[in-house]
């Protein structure tokens, strides 16, 4: 566990930080907060469950990875399992500023590799931006979505982001986190590819059609998947490594124990991740061995 989580303990009213303190050390901790663990919470501190959520921002924005703007936002979202996940925004220094991901894409995605199938809300440190409103429009509960920023009243998506242009738009029935595998198998069966190929029978591209996927291994042996995450908009699109990077990070992982890397993804679409994410990984350490499938 990161160490600045910890940290944030401190950051957090007396009796929500006495509640959370033996969620967050147990050995199981998965950046999450179960319903029972959530009503826990409630009971304890009296709060009501928007001001809980907002309470433990502190905590989701600890896991921020912010080395160029030391600027730390967290954010949290309910899944429709009743489920939270914490999210923060990740930067990497010498990379293009295109990489960075935002708390947004962090919480959802988040909740996307542990099999959410569906936001309720997001609850955020600061107003999103609106790259990351057209990201989240881009989600099958995009029209029913709630955003909770502090000392603001809740409020829709929609309402952020009126008129929207999104997936209906395009034809698109299977929003971002519906259930879906894309069918996709590969000769190669060495560990991480067959990693990246299961995230790339997750991944969402209707527009490109580049289902694609990444795995990650980390020095103790331990693999992180991403899987790509299409937007209607195209440039809110968030690329597989940036996903599988999140993983790694919200599972308390430091980017620097990053050894070894797979890219699975079709070679027939018009669009490619493997410039940007050799890129990226360059950036990360240019010692990481990459295996590349395109199937």
């Amino acid at each position: 566990m990161h160490a600045k989580v910890m940290d944030a303990l401190g950051q957090l009213p007396n009796e929500l930080a006495s509640a959370l303190r033996p969620i967050i050390e147990d050995k199981n901790f998965d950046s999450t907060i179960s319903p029972e663990q959530f009503e826990h919470l409630l009971a304890h501190t009296n709060l009501s469950d928007s001001d809980l959520r907002l309470a433990l921002l502190p905590v989701a924005a600890a896991y921020a990875v912010v080395p160029i703007s030391n600027f730390y936002v967290g954010a949290i979202v309910r899944g429709t399992s009743g489920r939270l996940y914490f999210g923060a925004n990740m930067e990497f220094a010498g990379a293009s500023m295109a990489c960075t991901i935002h708390a947004e894409q962090s919480a959802i995605s988040h909740a996307w590799i542990k099999g959410e199938t569906g936001i309720k809300d997001v609850t955020i440190n600061y107003s999103p931006c609106g790259h990351c409103r057209q990201f989240m429009n881009e989600l099958n509960t995009a029209k029913e979505l709630v955003i909770q920023l502090p000392e603001r009243q809740p409020m829709t998506l929609q309402q952020y982001l009126p008129e929207s242009f999104g997936p209906a738009d395009l034809g698109i029935e299977d929003a971002l986190l519906s259930d879906i595998d894309n069918g996709i198998t590969i000769a190669e069966q060495s560990e991480l590819a067959v990693a990246a190929c299961d995230a790339a029978n997750r991944s969402h591209a209707p527009y490109s059609k580049n289902f694609s996927g990444v795995a990650l291994k980390a020095k103790d042996g331990r693999v992180f998947v991403g899987m790509y995450a299409e937007n209607a908009a195209f440039n809110p699109s968030l690329p597989p490594l940036q996903v599988a990077l999140i993983n790694m990070n919200m599972s308390g992982y430091k980017l620097s124990e990053l050894v070894e890397a797979a890219l699975v993804e079709s070679a027939e679409s018009q669009i490619s991740q493997l410039a940007r994410t050799q890129a990226l990984l360059e950036a990360l350490n240019p010692d990481i061995q990459m295996t590349y499938v395109a199937y």
